[in-house]
Parts: C-alpha cells; structure tokens; sequence
C-alpha cells in the first residue's frame, strides 16, 4: 500500500482518468449529434437524433468545464503546499503563504461567480479571475513546468485547456443569443483544439507518472545525474554490486 503523501499524488491522474476523460467522450458524443441534427434539419430532413441532445451537451460541457479547472487546481495544490511543507515557507514568508491560499478560495469562488452570471460582463469579470488565479497559482514555486519543453510540457498543454474551458462557459449565452452563429463556429472551433490538447494531456500525464518516483524514493533518485542518466553507487552495496550499478544506465529524465 502506499502511503498518504504518494496517495496525493496519485489523486490527479485518478480524478483525470475515472471523472474527466469519461465526460470528454459523452460531451464529444453529443457535441456531434448536436452538429448532425442541425445540418439534417437545415437540409430539410426529419432527424432521428432526438432534440434533447443539445441540452445534454450544455449541462455535461459544463461539468467538463468545472471539472477540468477543478482538476487543474488540485493538480496545482499538492506540489505547491508540498513545497512550503519541505522549505517551512510559514516561517520564512508567512505572507506567501496566506497569498497562495487566498488565491486558491479566490479562483474557486469566481469559477463558481463564473456559473451563476448573466451579464456578459460579469461572466467576462468572473472568466477573466479564475483564468488569472490558474496563471498565478501555476507560477508559484514547486509547480515543475517543464520550461525548456513547453510544447510537451503537462502543465502548459492542461493550462492552455483549463483557459479554453473557462473561455467555454463564460460565452456559452451568447452561442444561444447570436443568430449568425459565429459564436457557435468559435466555440466549436476552439473546443476541438481543447480536444487535441486533452488527448495530449493523457500522452504527457503518463510519461509524467513513470518520472515520478515515491516520495521516500526522492533523496536516492534526486542525486543521479539526468544529463547523463546514470546514479552514483550506493556504499552499502558490495563491490560486485557496486560495477553493475556502475555501468547500469538508469532510462530516467528529470522532472524536477
């Protein structure tokens, strides 16, 4: 069994995996039939795609919406409180610390400010916050970004879908209220790259999870040398033990 600190861990992918995934392919489902029931009725022809299919891919894309930022918020909690654990940031800052937990109840109350407006421009308000609060906790020291690789980078690709998700729910009345439709073509056009960028978060998530090693792992794994792919030789192994460690090249990369 492993223990709380890696089970926290492991509380990200799982959510991803059991709640979000699962809501992406209903919300794609009915995000087509939605599309093939309106050209076969702009065609003239009576459709067997019942007319509630609209309906159900509001309210799911609205739970895959919350859910995505939600997601991204726990994702960002654990390194990030990790971090002011292990360097007793408390003591040092104790400003930071309240700042950091200020901004995680501020983006949660305007995601939640973000559902309940009407006005355009209280959901612009509300949109343009929990975008702002994702951006600032992101930044925050112990989050790993993967700087130099941000085109594969987990945090970039799920940032870039967290903000076309929030973009999502703060013009869905207008989609509803614009007769040219070109609301509709925008939403349809950005939530098909969120759907790459979320395919892309399943590739990146997983490689992300064969780097991280168990907490206890850390000290051990954190003294190899990355560029190189190699780790030093433990004193407590005999000498036989020692040469095959030597010459053994670890397939590891550095995610930290």
């Amino acid at each position: 069994m492993i223990d709380l600190l890696d089970a926290w861990r492991l509380l990200h992918p799982a959510i991803a995996v059991v709640f979000i995934f699962p809501l992406i392919g209903i919300v794609a489902n009915f995000a087509w039939q939605t599309r093939q029931r309106r050209l076969q009725a702009k065609g003239g022809d009576k459709s067997k795609i019942p007319p509630t299919v609209g309906t159900e891919h509001n309210k799911f894309g609205k739970w895959l919406a919350g859910g995505v930022v939600g997601l991204a918020l726990i994702g960002l909690a654990r390194p990030i409180f990790s971090n002011i654990a292990t360097n007793q940031i408390w003591t040092k800052n104790p400003f930071q610390v309240i700042f950091i937990t200020l901004m995680f109840g501020a983006t949660i109350a305007s995601l939640v400010l973000l559902y309940q407006a009407k006005q355009k421009l209280w959901r612009g308000v509300f949109a343009t916050l929990t975008g702002m609060g994702l951006v600032i906790l992101g930044f925050q020291e112990g989050v790993f970004r993967r700087d130099n690789e941000w085109f594969v980078s987990h945090f970039y690709i799920g940032l870039t879908a967290a903000m076309l998700m929030i973009f999502s729910l703060a013009i869905i009345q207008d989609i509803y209220q614009d007769r040219s439709h070109r609301w509709r073509i925008v939403h349809a056009v950005l939530n098909s790259i969120a759907l790459l960028l979320f395919i892309g978060q399943g590739m990146t998530g997983t490689r992300d999870l064969l780097e991280i090693p168990l907490h206890w792992q850390e000290p051990f794994i954190y003294k190899c040398d990355f560029n190189q792919k190699t780790c030093p030789t433990p004193t407590s192994m005999t000498g036989e033990e020692q040469v095959a460690v030597t010459n053994y090249q670890l397939p590891i990369t550095n995610n930290k």
